[in-house]
């Protein structure tokens, strides 16, 4: 995942296409161009006995061009971004700002590209991507666009749903500097709570949950579980996942089909003096 800033100064995350990923969708592209120009030189092999030479050579160049440089300009101008082989892989060209792909931006993808790939064999675009923090090419980085992927990867068991007693609190949470690998080891503890002894539960859940307090405010509520807060801030992140992906291509959020096929840690907020919090073994501190 990364970040990209909106217009708004607004910090948006966002996962960046992988490059093999990218690799099959260019190679799905040029197939369904290369079979569009062979399916053009037969047409025009036909007319040409009815046609002078010179104006048969001049529509095959036409045709050629428009092929690779206006079937990818064409597509991802009408589809925000997708062409047939980003479209079969969940990818989406958008803007530097995560807003959608300008036709300015389509056309120098389109003019580069052919440069890069066809005339090129690829070789910049690879070195590029390979030299990008974000994987770009060169026509992204002139373009200032990013090739981002829309499908994340699979998650294996149900989504986490959010404790009721904390929904309000993490309405509120800046999550935009919690980093991949610190809410994938949140999770995997999550699945596996129910498996650990009740020491374990407790140590490991300190100490996953003071590492992502790091990177995560405003502070939990005094007294909160280890796998409470966790679970909140995760849960969290998936909604707010939920609702840009939904923004971004016109539809309501999507809502869970089913419900978690393992129990939940149970966990009621209990009312609570107000005080600071204090090192139980029902809680953990957040470092200062």
């Amino acid at each position: 995942m990364t970040d990209v800033v909106t217009g708004e100064a607004v910090v948006v995350e966002v996962r960046i296409a992988q490059l093999p990923t990218r690799a099959l969708a260019l190679l799905i592209d040029l197939a369904v161009q290369f079979a569009t120009l062979f399916g053009v030189s037969m047409l025009i092999g036909v007319l040409a006995w009815n046609l002078d030479g010179a104006l048969a050579t001049m529509l095959y160049i036409a045709f050629t061009v428009l092929v690779l440089v206006g079937y990818p300009v064409i597509f991802e101008t009408l589809t925000r971004g997708r062409s047939l082989g980003k479209l079969a892989l969940g990818l989406r060209v958008v803007s530097d700002d995560g807003g959608p792909e300008r036709f300015r931006q389509a056309l120098f993808r389109g003019l580069s590209g052919m440069v890069e790939f066809i005339m090129l064999g690829g070789a910049p675009a690879l070195i590029s991507s390979l030299i990008s923090e974000k994987g770009k090419r060169l026509g992204d980085i002139f373009a200032g666009t990013v090739v981002i992927a829309e499908r994340g990867p699979r998650q294996y068991g149900p989504p986490l749903e959010m404790p009721p007693p904390l929904a309000a609190w993490a309405a509120t949470l800046e999550l935009s500097r919690l980093p991949e690998g610190v809410a994938a080891t949140a999770r995997q503890y999550l699945m596996r709570w129910h498996d650990l002894s009740p020491a374990v539960q407790h140590e490991m859940g300190v100490r996953i949950a003071t590492e992502m307090s790091a990177f995560v405010s405003p502070p939990p509520p005094p007294g909160v579980p280890p796998f409470a807060y966790l679970t909140a801030v995760l849960a969290e992140r998936r909604r707010r996942d939920q609702v840009r992906l939904a923004q971004r291509n016109g539809a309501p959020p999507a809502q869970p089909r089913f419900q978690p096929q393992f129990p939940a840690p149970p966990y009621q907020q209990r009312p609570q003096a107000p005080q600071a919090p204090q090192a139980t073994p029902g809680g953990f501190v957040p470092p200062a």
